[in-house]
């Protein structure tokens, strides 16, 4: 086993896996999910024809069948390691009159940073017109958008849009503000509830049953875009922008098919070491990371609607 110059503490990598799921709404791991795989690794990225041209298929009673040649690509990737550390003073974990753990503490603010981090490299490659093929994505505007509950068509855009990917999207996926708007739509409404009343809310999953999909995801998380002492702006990670993806949780780098996962190479670890030179009692260093790849292997088993809402 490698000689770690960074002792893992069994318990802060627990308090590390526990915090996972912060009290914001993040859907990082359900849009792109977490594939185990090495460091280093590779996924096959297959000729899009081959699996929709059908050779001659009939067989003469003395010759061989149709020979059928499936061509693929290994495409090499490799996991990045993210991460922060916080000290804590160890007279802070000296103090008995405590009534948290410091360590804990640190080891769970961490994560939740490390979280957020992580949902923002997702939004910001799934919420990307670089991530899908030229005709599976739009760029709404003015009476196109769905704030314009007068002019627009939700019902008619998304449907249309659903038939477009190669293999029918099962997920959606919608910034807060997105979704907020979106959901009181009156032709939404009226298509949904069977009503001529246009005014109320649908729920996820009502959309998701009108639509036929398996899950609608919304990111709720607030990030601070200024700079560090800086009075906070906080802006949502999800912008105003709407995706409807294929996935397939049980795909990975060497079998199925989906828009998009995670590489991981372990899971998420933290661990705590001594820094006798800082601060006069000396402090505890606490590091939480992991090693991990966001992926989009599928560019045509996706819809994007950017700008979906004003």
């Amino acid at each position: 086993m490698a000689v770690r110059p960074f002792p893992t503490n069994p318990i802060l990598t627990a308090i590390a896996i526990a915090y996972r799921n912060p009290d914001i709404a993040l859907i990082a791991d359900a849009v792109l999910p977490r594939t185990p795989t090495a460091a280093e690794f590779k996924y096959l990225k297959y000729n899009l024809a081959d699996g929709f041209t059908v050779p001659d298929a009939k067989v003469g009673r003395k010759s061989a069948p149709t020979e059928v040649d499936f061509s693929a690509t290994d495409v090499a990737d490799k996991v990045l390691d993210f991460g922060f550390d916080d000290l804590v003073p160890n007279e802070d974990i000296a103090d008995d009159n405590q009534r948290v753990d410091p360590l804990g503490t640190a080891a769970a603010y961490l994560t939740h940073l490390l979280n957020l981090a992580r949902e923002q490299r997702a939004a910001a490659l799934v919420f990307a017109t670089g991530s899908y093929a030229a005709g599976n994505q739009a760029t709404l505007s003015g009476t196109g958008q769905w704030s314009d509950i007068t002019n627009s068509d939700p019902v008619a855009a998304i449907g249309d849009a659903l038939d477009v990917p190669v293999i029918r999207p099962n997920i959606a996926v919608f910034g807060q503000v997105t979704w907020t708007k979106t959901r009181r739509h009156p032709k939404l409404v009226q298509a949904i509830k069977g009503t001529a009343q246009g005014s109320g809310m649908i729920s996820r999953k009502e959309f998701a049953d009108f639509f036929e999909l398996q899950e609608v995801l919304v990111g709720a998380g607030f990030a601070n875009s200024a700079k560090r002492g800086q009075t906070a702006t906080l802006a949502r990670v999800w912008g105003k922008h709407a995706a409807f993806l294929y996935r397939d949780r049980a795909a990975g780098p060497q079998v199925g098919v989906t828009f998009g996962f995670t590489a991981e190479a372990g899971g998420k670890t933290s661990g705590s070491i001594d820094e006798p030179t800082i601060g006069l009692s000396g402090c505890q260093r606490v590091r939480v990371g992991e090693r991990v790849k966001e992926v989009v292997c599928a560019t045509d088993l996706g819809y994007f609607f950017q700008n979906a809402v004003a």
